[in-house]
């Protein structure tokens, strides 16, 4: 195991560590707990930390200076992850960020990242933050979800899972709707996972987070600029880049800003099949959504309509209720009417599962061909 320096106890080094772990007279356990340390200190984290970002069913650790929360799947609980203060937490955001690769400091005070294992990294300093250090785990599952284990815990239905895979089939272009942590990034990768395995997948991220189950499934991620402000390779750029790559589908990870204009563009200039996930309150509120992101890359209303409704064939849109439990509660069809765009509604699901059909049902089952 290469171990960087930086990220080892003052004073330690990976040979001193895996040295006391072999010295004569140390035991099984003791040399366990060095080698805890060492895989911890690879993240950036201390063993306290990383013990409770493995632990199973954890799916978010936060942390602001001195007090640390975690949620298992039932709301946030205190936990000790040996932060005491401020000060700690400072280096230990700082820590961590240099384990992703990126820079945070009082010049940079914000950093955005995935630490080796998976889990992904959001760090604000103080006076950013009012709060002192913010610092904001992901933790992603290890277990890769197909569709057929979506459909058994209820996150898809019994039409909406059939659905989801004719769409697939179907090289229908499909959003996903939702809120932060409602689940869009599972289902996208559950439903690439059903791509034929002859076709390339590119997916543009700004943090990598889509893993499917796909042997030709390749990534473009975001760059930020340089202490010079140089470097720096946007969203737009890698989409432009992407449909140089003879990609089959097009997948974008979130649509946040002006790289919406290129998506659609690329969703009408032949590129079937692609998929990208919005943040929105409910599947109506989606074209007011890409109304505001095509406004900041200077684009009208109007072409935003004709745009999106020629481009987008369905909308998913996801719930989290209160216990955790995350699931499709609305697929609707996008549709341009007297130059405004609307998200008509096709199927509602409640969160105990009843399933209603609306007037678009019948256009999206057409299209995906069941």
């Amino acid at each position: 195991m290469t171990i960087p320096l930086r990220l080892l106890a003052r004073g330690d080094t990976p040979a001193r560590a895996v040295s006391r772990a072999a010295r004569p007279g140390c035991g099984a356990a003791e040399a366990a707990s060095i080698l805890d340390e060492l895989r911890a200190r690879q993240r950036g984290m201390n063993p306290a930390l990383a013990s409770v970002v493995d632990a199973p069913g954890v799916t978010d650790v936060l942390i602001n200076g001195g007090q640390a929360w975690v949620d298992r799947g039932g709301g946030l609980v205190r936990v000790d992850v040996g932060i005491p203060d401020e000060a700690d937490a400072r280096r230990a955001a700082i820590r961590m960020a240099s384990a992703c690769g990126v820079r945070l400091d009082d010049a940079s005070p914000i950093a955005d990242g995935t630490l080796p294992g998976g889990v992904r990294l959001h760090a604000v300093l103080a006076p950013v933050s009012g709060s002192g250090t913010l610092i904001s785990l992901r933790v992603l599952g290890t277990r890769r979800l197909g569709i057929g284990d979506l459909e058994a815990c209820g996150t898809l239905t019994k039409p909406v899972g059939p659905l989801v895979r004719a769409l697939v089939a179907e090289r229908a272009n499909v959003l996903i709707s939702g809120a932060t942590g409602s689940g869009k990034t599972t289902l996208l990768s559950a439903a690439l996972a059903l791509v034929p395995a002859g076709e390339r997948i590119v997916c543009i991220e700004e943090v990598p987070e889509i893993a499917p189950a796909h042997p030709h499934c390749v990534h473009l991620v975001e760059r930020a600029p340089n202490v010079e402000g140089r470097g720096a390779v946007t969203l737009p750029d890698l989409v432009r880049a992407a449909m140089r790559m003879r990609p089959d589908r097009l997948v974008l990870g979130e649509c946040r800003g002006p790289e919406v204009r290129d998506v659609l563009t690329a969703l009408n200039t032949g590129h079937d099949g692609g998929w990208a996930t919005l943040h929105a309150n409910s599947a109506r509120d989606v074209p007011a959504r890409l109304a505001a992101l095509g406004a900041l890359a200077g684009m009208s209303e109007s072409a935003v309509c004709a745009q999106a409704s020629s481009a987008l064939d369905a909308v998913l849109h996801m719930r989290r209720s209160t216990s955790a439990h995350r699931w499709v509660a609305e697929v609707g069809v996008l549709t341009r009417t007297s130059s405004a765009l609307q998200c008509v509604p096709a199927l509602s699901v409640s969160v105990d599962g009843r399933v209603t059909e609306h007037e678009a049902w019948a256009t999206l089952a057409g299209r995906a061909g069941i």
